[in-house]
Formats: structure tokens, sequence, C-alpha cells
């Protein structure tokens, strides 16, 4: 199967991270399959784009996808908040990054690792295969308030409670760890006005586990600092989010970061003589049209924001 994750906003991201110069660095942070990096690439013969993507498997339909371009695309299988932290010192600083946090159609599809409940697959969800702990192993083995805190944290689950209590219910008798199973441990738990909603009722937990797993909330945040840190003057970074988690992390990093004192509120006197660093390019999100959306559904929720560097931060 050669499914081809289709790049949501490529527009809307293009028109607002395009390249002002004809030598410029692009760094996709989550690369995945490519779309949006082969966009610009196609479009700015003389732009170069680093991509970066924890998962090796995407990895290489990336690599594969974008051969063309030769030398002009440079791939590193890594977290992107330990890439910007740890920055290349021989490497450019980068002009525009782009952060797309959705999850490709290939780990859906072809990752066999458990993101979907509509397949039969292991609860794995490890995006990098070195991390520690699996879906599997918090179903399993997580106390039943923790479990239920983690799922109502990420991912406002009202029903948190109920179905971490038949979690434990059901993982008493034997352990959980297929995806068709614990569908059905959630299912049956949820009132049953609530399983015939828009959204399937196990979606938000898969999404809870999926974050926990990997840290993605922590990473986001860490991420984007480091990333505004390495960031050249003028450039631009664009986040394209898909839940509201992740979207009140960005709003908030970005409204900090261009408010006229960006001094820690701890501090008893502003130290950065009001110094503004950085420009909310739109200040609310930018959506995806009804027809973009009708051709791709998986759209539906997201949401771009941009800002602009314009002075260097002390840190």
């Amino acid at each position: 199967m050669n499914i081809i994750h289709i790049p949501v906003l490529k527009d809307e991201v293009y028109s607002l991270l395009k390249p002002e110069q004809s030598d410029e660095l692009l760094i996709d942070a989550t690369v995945g399959e490519g779309g949006h990096a082969e966009m610009f690439l196609e479009k700015n013969h003389r732009l170069t784009v680093v991509g970066i993507d924890a998962d090796a498997g995407i990895l290489k339909k990336a690599e594969s996808r974008l051969s063309r371009f030769g030398k002009r695309v440079e791939l590193y299988n890594r977290w992107f908040n330990l890439f910007f932290k740890e920055y290349p010192e021989d490497m450019k600083r980068p002009d525009k990054i782009l952060f797309d946090l959705g999850i490709s159609s290939y780990h859906y599809e072809e990752s066999l690792k458990g993101f979907t409940f509509q397949k039969n697959e292991p609860l794995d969800m490890r995006l990098e295969k070195d991390l520690e702990i699996s879906a599997a192993d918090i179903i399993n083995q997580y106390p039943e308030e923790e479990l239920a805190d983690l799922i109502y944290e990420y991912s406002e689950e009202r029903y948190s409670r109920r179905i971490a209590r038949a979690i434990v219910a059901e993982r008493a008798e034997q352990p959980i760890e297929t995806t068709d199973r614990l569908e059905n441990i959630i299912w049956k738990a949820v009132p049953e006005k609530y399983r015939h909603l828009k959204i399937h009722p196990a979606t938000r937990t898969f999404q809870a586990l999926r974050i926990a797993v990997n840290g993605e909330l922590a990473r986001l945040k860490s991420g984007l600092q480091s990333a505004f840190s390495v960031l050249g003057l003028g450039g631009r970074i664009g986040v394209i989010t898909f839940h509201s988690l992740e979207d009140r992390i960005v709003k908030y990093f970005f409204r900090e970061k261009s408010r006229s004192c960006t001094c820690p509120p701890e501090w008893p006197i502003c130290k950065c003589g009001e110094k503004k660093i950085a420009q909310l390019i739109n200040k609310k999100p930018i959506r995806p049209s009804e027809e973009e959306v009708a051709h791709n559904s998986a759209s539906r929720s997201a949401k771009l924001r941009v800002i602009e560097k314009i002075d260097e931060e002390e840190l």
C-alpha cells in the first residue's frame, strides 16, 4: 500500500512562509511524508529544506519522495525539540520553520503501531521505537486514578473516569494488548447516547494515549522555544495544530513572544527595555476552506498560526 498523506492548508502555509530571498533555509520540523517540503522545493529552485522526523519509517517515505531534489534536502531522524536544542553549529540559521502537528495517514494505515481503533493492531503508539513506555504499558500498568487523569488531561474526555474504571476491570481478567479490545471496552463504558455522536467515543482516549506515550505537549513547549532561539532575524515560524491542547500552547507562546515586555513575570523590574522581539502575523488562527475540508476531511480541525521574529531574545 502506497498511501500519500495530503498536507493541509498548503496555499495558506506557502503564502505566509514563502521565501523572500533565493537562498533561504526552511526547516520542516515534522516532515512526515514530505508533502509541504515538496511544495516549497518545487516552487523555489534555490531553497534548501531540512526535514526532521522522529519516526524512521515515515522518514524513508520522505526520503524517496524528495530524492529528486538532491542536495537541496537534508533529513534528520530526531525529535524536533532535541534537534533545535542541539542545533548544528555549522548550519545556517533557518529563515522559516514549519510545524505540522498532525498524525500522517501513514501512521494510521501502514505503521501497524495501533494509532487507530479502526484496525486490530498491537497497542504501541511509539513514534520512535526506543521510547520505553508503550500505550499497552499505560493501559495495563497505570493505577485507575492516574489513568483517568491522563485521559482527561490529554483529551478532555468527559467520561475519563468511567473509561478508566472499565479498563482496570477488564485488564484484571486479561491484559489489554490490542486496539480493537480497547475500543470495545470504551464503547461499552460510555453512555449509549455518547456512542452515536460525530466523534467515535474512543477517539479522545486514543489521542490521550498517543500524546502521553510520545510526550507530545512537553516536546512542543520546549521545541517552540528552542526553534525561536535559532530562527534568524526576520524569520517566521508557522504551526499547524489539530486539537485545542496543542493550539493553546502555541497561542500562549506566540502571545508571550509578541508582548512589548518579555521579562519573566517574577522579575521585580523590566530588564528588556520593553523591546518587542516578535510580531504576530495572524491574530486569529487560519482555518481550512470548506472546499479543502470537502476534499480532505482530515483538515477539518486544522489551525495555522504564524509569528515573525523581529529582534533577538535575551535569555
